[in-house]
């Protein structure tokens, strides 16, 4: 390997022309495919210039080309024909320019193109990115709608005039772009970023009007639609007519068949609006009334009741009650203390007439002899022999001492 250059043993111009066009040179040929931008092909030229553009990027390769083959080719080449061609890659020396010197140049007809849809078509779908679960809800009323079409297009004019009329307030964010041809891809990618990027914008319109199969190719290009995929903000998609269907459609948050649905997609209708607020005000007005006739008509009911119509009635009732059951709880009482008081009168009695001391108030004496040793205290009549006198001591009624009387 060649050591590194250094400022004091730089390489000279041709060298690093040689050395570029000697890398090159290794690449061999190779097929490209791409769009014709430019075609340079004057009378009588031998050599024919044309610019070939890549579909998805801002990058473009100089093609140099028989005149001859260009002039066959039918249907001949226009800006923004779809081929591929075969050619080997050659740096010029002298000018120090990179061209593909091209040997052979296809044109990609619509049936190919139509099955390289279908192939992305399969390969998106796999991936997911067309499953209704990741699509996201446009917001009811946007702060700002960003608005991707092309410059004075009827599809500008549609989504404008229409959103409008529904509701005159909304603002727009519009950007203009190429909406057909080799620029549109990169120029709706580069608006697509920038309008996902302001905070204000709310959802976001892909708008064209109806268009050919090639015009219409820019909308299933596959940078596109991831790109659409990626983005935070809700997309809605308005290419074409209603039987246009391309790829951006299914990867949208939202697809309108055309330009002037997602003018009326995007936003309320402020006339409809007005009315559904009268109906709700009414039905809220109506729902109100007939709650407070219902909590009425409860409350008048509950006031027509005995117990709230007189409430003091009870409680004279219950006070009436409360009487007569202390009546007959004291008549109770008093019979029950005249009976026992009855009965402790007949028991007093019986005692009375059965203790001594009515004995001795009539002058007999109830005595006892006490056993030897005890003084000679007689503790009954019975024990003293026949003829024995005996001294009773009696006081307050009741006999304290029996004893036999010495003098006897």
């Amino acid at each position: 390997m060649t050591s590194p250059t250094s400022p004091e043993e730089p390489w000279p111009v041709r060298t690093v022309a040689r050395k570029i066009a000697e890398w090159i040179n290794r690449l061999g040929s190779v097929w490209v495919e791409g769009q014709i931008t430019q075609i340079s092909l004057r009378p009588g030229a031998a050599t024919a210039f044309l610019q070939l553009r890549d579909p998805s990027a801002d990058v473009s390769l100089t093609l140099t080309a028989s005149a001859a083959a260009v002039r066959a080719m039918d249907p001949p080449l226009t800006d923004g024909s779809r081929v591929v061609v075969h050619g080997r890659p050659t740096f010029y020396v002298g000018r120090g320019t990179l061209s593909l010197r091209v040997d052979e140049i296809r044109a990609v007809g619509i049936g190919e193109l139509l099955a390289r849809i279908e192939r992305l078509r399969k390969l998106l779908a796999a991936e997911g990115l067309f499953d209704p679960a990741r699509k996201r809800p446009l917001p009811f009323l946007p702060n700002r709608v960003g608005l991707i079409t092309g410059r004075a297009s009827a599809a500008e004019h549609d989504v404008l005039t229409n959103a409008r009329q529904r509701w005159p307030a909304v603002q727009f964010e519009v950007r203009n772009v190429a909406v057909q041809g080799s620029t549109a891809v990169p120029q709706v990618l580069e608006a697509l970023a920038e309008l996902d990027r302001m905070p204000e914008v709310d959802v976001i319109v892909l708008a064209r009007g109806g268009g050919s199969v090639e015009d219409l190719l820019p909308f299933s290009d596959e940078a596109l639609c991831r790109a659409v995929a990626a983005c935070r903000t809700p997309v809605v998609s308005a290419i074409g007519h209603e039987p246009d269907s391309p790829l951006v459609d299914h990867v949208a948050d939202v697809r309108c068949s055309t330009p002037t649905g997602a003018g009326k997609r995007v936003v309320p209708d402020v006339a409809e609006e007005t009315q559904r607020i009268h109906q709700l005000r009414d039905r809220a007005r109506r729902a109100l009334h007939g709650w407070v006739d219902r909590e009425r008509r409860l409350l008048d009911a509950l006031r027509s009741r005995p117990v709230l119509a007189d409430p003091l009635g009870p409680l004279e009732q219950r006070a009436e009650q409360v009487a007569v059951l202390r009546d007959r709880a004291r008549r109770a009482m008093t019979t029950v203390l005249t009976t026992e008081q009855h009965a402790l009168t007949a028991t007093r009695s019986r005692l009375t007439t059965l203790g001594p001391a009515a004995t001795l108030a009539r002058g007999y004496a109830i005595v006892q002899r006490i056993e030897d040793g005890a003084d000679g205290v007689v503790r009954s009549v019975d024990d003293a022999p026949p003829g024995t006198r005996l001294r009773v001591r009696v006081a307050d009624g009741a006999i304290h001492a029996v004893v036999p009387d010495r003098a006897s």
